[in-house]
């Protein structure tokens, strides 16, 4: 029965999940960029630590930083200027001002503590890793492979995340009958109010868009005058790219971002036109930048190349910006939007965000008319309002 679920600890979808890669709050956002360069993790935590106290140390996670965050940084005005200054900035400069985003969870944390701290809004539930005799043995060979894994007085962590709880709640679907067959539209769980922005606006214009969609873990849809539903600029697309696109989101409109950031290089005739439009501002020093910043940070696949990296070049690869070696095991995603149907089922909606790794969809009708957007937060609030009742 459900009451099973009522004593699950959050220590229980934790087990096998990799330690969280961190940096300072102290850091600069060139840190941040580096470190994320050399990650095949999409986001680095970044953690507030005072040891002046030997006897009691204090550490906390503030927050998280991924390539997303760092491309709406260098597209502010003043940054375009200078992406290089503005890299030299902390990296306090791009985190969220809002504390309660960031939540501790002890891993003896009931599952409904978890979900109750998601609906309050916690979008980053951070959880200490239990100690076991496989961990330890993990451990050593992460440290052998050279793989840095930071603790905090003497503790990895680890995220715990609403597709983890999703595809937690998805094993044990059966207890939540009739609940799973219902559409999503029966059941009240369409969200109406989403970002959008039109195909032919300035992508630039859409900037506070992307940011809060990867706050909130969504994504921005692209409409078309009469409102119809033409695709997205999602943050997990965008994640995928690198700093350069900066270039993109500053020259071309929304539309042509969407084709720009799509898996692989991006088309020719488009870095032509973002080349162009760089000129025509005056900001071919942006290029100039980005060429450097490009040799600076985490190049290390290109050291084999003895041609000089030029401002084409480094746009040409923007599409998907070179990592460590363990990149190539990083999924892609084309920047198609996942979209399902009002009269769909609960499950058959979990279902296909948790194939594509996605924490929401886009509702729309048979003629591509937008409806709304249905989000993991908004299923876990039909969960547990299902739970209260047992």
């Amino acid at each position: 029965m459900a009451l099973t679920l009522l004593v699950c600890e959050v220590s229980d979808l934790c087990l096998g999940k990799p330690p969280l890669r961190s940096l300072s709050a102290s850091a600069t956002v060139a840190d941040a960029l580096a470190a994320l360069k050399g990650s095949d993790e999409s986001f680095i935590s970044v953690w507030s630590c005072d040891h002046r106290n030997d006897d009691v140390g204090y550490c906390r996670c503030v927050g998280k930083v991924c390539m997303v965050d760092v491309i709406c940084y260098l597209c502010k005005e003043d940054n375009l200027l200078s992406p290089s200054s503005a890299l030299n900035k902390p990296l306090s400069s791009i985190l969220p001002k809002d504390p309660s985003l960031v939540v501790h969870l002890q891993p003896s944390s009931s599952l409904l503590e978890a979900i109750d701290l998601i609906l309050e809004g916690a979008q980053n539930l951070v959880v200490p890793i239990v100690a076991t005799k496989r961990s330890g043995v993990s451990r050593r060979k992460q440290h052998q492979s050279g793989v840095s894994n930071s603790s905090h007085n003497g503790r990895e962590f680890c995220w715990l995340t609403q597709e983890d709880v999703i595809r937690f709640l998805l094993g044990s679907i059966g207890l939540f009958t009739p609940l799973p067959a219902l559409s999503i539209d029966s059941l009240g769980i369409i969200t109406s109010d989403v970002l959008a922005v039109d195909y032919y606006s300035p992508a630039s214009s859409a900037v506070g868009a992307i940011s809060k969609s990867l706050t909130q873990q969504t994504s921005v849809a692209i409409v078309d005058t009469d409102g119809a539903f033409i695709g997205e600029i999602s943050p997990f697309t965008l994640a995928c790219c690198d700093e350069t696109v900066a270039a993109a989101v500053a020259t071309l409109s929304a539309g042509d971002l969407m084709a720009y950031i799509d898996c692989g290089d991006p088309p020719e005739d488009l870095v032509r036109v973002v080349k162009a439009r760089l000129k025509e501002r005056n900001l071919e020093k942006m290029l100039q930048d980005f060429t450097i910043l490009s040799c600076m940070v985490g190049e290390t696949s290109a050291s084999s190349s003895s041609d000089e990296e030029s401002p084409t070049r480094t746009l040409a690869r923007a599409g998907r910006y070179t990592r460590s070696s363990s990149y190539s095991a990083r999924m892609l995603r084309k920047a198609e939007a996942i979209v399902c149907h009002p009269k769909s089922s609960l499950v058959a909606v979990m279902i296909q965000a948790i194939a594509h790794r996605v924490n929401y969809l886009w509702v729309i009708e048979d003629d591509c008319s937008l409806v709304g957007i249905v989000t993991f937060s908004n299923m876990l609030k039909v969960f547990r309002e299902h739970l209260e009742t047992v």
